[in-house]
């Protein structure tokens, strides 16, 4: 693949992609955030059943 295919490739999806509206950035924050929220949680009950389990984390 030579640099001429490749910034045709990007001019293509450049031309196809849009800045989203404010409802379906909402949506994504919230996606997101849920997201973040519930591997945070996971983490830190691995690590409290570590440390209740006698680890020495």
């Amino acid at each position: 693949m030579d640099i001429r295919e490749s910034l045709a490739r990007l001019s293509r999806v450049l031309q196809v992609a849009s800045k989203p509206d404010k409802d379906e950035f909402g949506q994504s924050a919230k996606i997101t955030g849920a997201g973040i929220l519930i591997i945070g949680a996971t983490g830190f009950v691995i690590f409290l059943a570590a440390m209740l389990l006698g680890g020495n984390a």
